[in-house]
């Protein structure tokens, strides 16, 4: 047996009993207690299950629900429309439906985090008719017919793209775009704002950071720090100098209305915040006890009565 000098063999250290006999010694009775780096470790290792499993739990439930499946064009709800691709600065290709309207205003739509551009026909044709503005609906990398995989900074390059875009297609007046953003849409609009001024922008159901909602969806674990994708709005539209307009349903049970509440009061004037009584997050815009429809028609108004008093002056 083979003995290091100064040290001692991974094997048992054999010794002689008074008779003479060779035995293994037994092992220490002290070495089979767990020691405290062993308990640390476990500990770690069960805090980083927890975090992982809290990870998915909040991806699955607030992030990125992209869907390939076409269901619906603008031509089923009776729009005329053009079928428009363009490409980020990142070399993604990325699919949008324009739908041509009456005033020379253009709303760039940026949906929610499922889905796809052809789940929200209903909501174009309402736009279209009641508002008759252009509109062009993009979807984000990883949906519809877009290329790609979703990520934070991949919806901020597409939203880019998509103005670049826009701003250049005839008929289209640059400075008269007005953002829409809904639930996960409002960040990426806010975002968009911070250094592409719109005319103006109109914000659903948004939420002021993905921490918060990690704060509310678990508000006794310290989960904030583990969320990647920080969609921090509440940080950015300080930075925005332009009218604003939140709607928000005072029964949503995905993104509370102390949200909107919160990202609002950090907004710059001139802004206006409408609850729409009797909604929730997914039908914020189909009904309700709150005319929104004369809500967002007021809005545009004063953003013409502003420009026209601007001029005058």
């Amino acid at each position: 047996m083979r003995y290091w000098p100064g040290g001692e063999s991974s094997e048992p250290r054999p010794f002689l009993d008074p008779s003479g006999a060779t035995r293994t010694q037994a092992a220490n009775p002290r070495r089979t207690r767990r020691s405290p780096v062993m308990v640390v470790a476990a500990a770690i290792l069960v805090l980083v299950v927890l975090a992982v499993t809290l990870w998915t739990q909040l991806e699955r439930r607030f992030i990125f629900f992209p869907s390939s499946d076409i269901v619906s064009t603008p031509d089923d709800v009776g729009l005329a429309y053009e079928d428009v691709f363009f490409t980020t600065s990142d070399g993604f290709r990325l699919h949008a439906w324009f739908v041509p309207g009456t005033t020379d205003i253009t709303l760039l739509w940026f949906h929610g985090n499922g889905g796809n551009i052809s789940h929200r026909t209903d909501d174009l044709a309402m736009f279209h008719h009641r508002l008759g503005m252009n509109l062009m609906i993009i979807d984000y990398r990883g949906y519809g017919r877009s290329d790609g995989k979703p990520s934070e900074q991949g919806t901020y390059r597409d939203a880019r793209a998509a103005l670049r875009y826009l701003e250049g297609m005839p008929g289209v007046s640059p400075e008269r775009i007005v953002y829409f953003g809904r639930s996960l849409g409002a960040a990426v609009a806010v975002e968009l704002a911070v250094d592409h001024p719109p005319l103006a922008l109109v914000l659903v159901s948004p939420f002021a950071s993905i921490g918060d909602m990690a704060r509310i969806a678990f508000p006794r674990l310290p989960v904030g720090w583990l969320v990647r994708n920080k969609y921090n709005s509440l940080a950015r539209v300080a930075k925005v100098q332009r009218p604003l307009l939140i709607l928000h349903g005072d029964r949503d049970e995905t993104v509370p209305i102390s949200q909107g509440e919160k990202l609002f009061a950090a907004a710059n004037p001139p802004k206006r915040f409408q609850v729409l009584l009797g909604t929730g997050h997914n039908d914020s815009l189909a009904g309700g006890e709150t005319d929104h429809w004369e809500v967002l028609e007021e809005f545009l108004a004063e953003l013409t009565a502003g420009e026209a008093g601007a001029e005058t002056d």
